[in-house]
């Protein structure tokens, strides 16, 4: 027997910057009747906390999010409800889902025909993964395999999927050294043997600034490449650079997959979304 869709629901919402996330419970509820074709609902299960929601919540990036905001960009959940006229994208309602930073793209412009999803200039986010129901598109969806625990695999939506895009981009191979520089979020690997045998084969710099750029000119090897996950303004180096920014769609099932297998395990806190604060 389905569970009836309400008209509300608990969600959590930055009303002002600088100040606590409120908790409301009468949040309303986009219902079936209300989704337009293509469009999904989903009753979420988990909600991944990011890094990226401090931002938004400090203002302290250029462009500031318009207020009030339902935060959150990771979301592991079931489908409840598909809109009518929905073009078959694959799924149906009952399948476990997740959700990313990406909301969706517009699939046929270059950089979505190469794979740099990213780029799209007609792609758009869905910060909304701090409540119980979410509205997105149903052929901008990421299945979530039923053996894969929905608490440690909602990071690996954005921090997880950021990181293998990242050291996919760096092109090494099993036994070659990577040094990473900036660490946080999903980045989990050491800097701590950079230096030995000549240096490592990719630097990957998670940072804004220019230190950490010139670090990595420093320790990599003669031949190493660089990849730029953060971007300074004015770099300019004789090296390889590549840029790398979260993933597509190719990139986060494959990163689910290796979650799944037990490849990697993310270490998670799961709290009740009352205490989002």
């Amino acid at each position: 027997m389905e569970t009836p869709i309400p008209l509300t629901q608990k969600a959590a919402i930055l009303e002002d910057y600088e100040k606590d996330i409120v908790i409301k419970t009468d949040h309303p509820v986009v219902l079936p009747s209300e989704l337009k074709p293509n469009e999904r609902l989903i009753k979420l299960k988990f909600s991944g906390v990011c890094h990226s929601d401090l931002h938004i919540r400090k203002a302290d990036w250029s462009r500031k999010s318009i207020l009030p905001l339902v935060g959150g960009h990771e979301g592991i959940g079931r489908i409840v409800a598909i809109g009518d006229g929905s073009h078959a994208g694959g799924v149906k309602i009952g399948d476990r889902v997740g959700v990313k930073w990406i909301g969706g793209v517009c699939g046929r412009c270059e950089m979505c025909r190469k794979g740099h999803e990213s780029s799209c200039l007609l792609s758009f986010q869905i910060p909304v993964a701090f409540q119980e129901y979410i509205v997105s598109l149903v052929d901008y969806v990421t299945a979530i395999l039923e053996a894969l625990n929905g608490a440690s695999g909602t990071p690996i939506l954005c921090a997880g999927m950021t990181v293998y895009k990242a050291l996919k981009q760096s092109k090494c191979s099993i036994g070659q050294w990577v040094a990473i520089s900036g660490a946080g979020g999903g980045w989990t690997l050491s800097m701590t043997q950079a230096a030995t045998n000549g240096g490592p084969q990719a630097a990957i710099v998670a940072a804004g600034d220019e230190k950490p750029f010139s670090q990595a000119i420093m320790y990599r090897r003669a031949t190493g490449t660089l990849v730029a996950v953060g971007m300074p303004a004015g770099l300019n180096v004789h090296l390889t650079i590549v840029g790398s920014a979260i993933g597509n769609q190719q990139d986060g099932a494959e990163a689910l997959e290796i979650a799944a297998l037990g490849k990697v395990k993310c270490r998670c806190e799961v709290k009740k979304l009352e205490d989002i604060n």
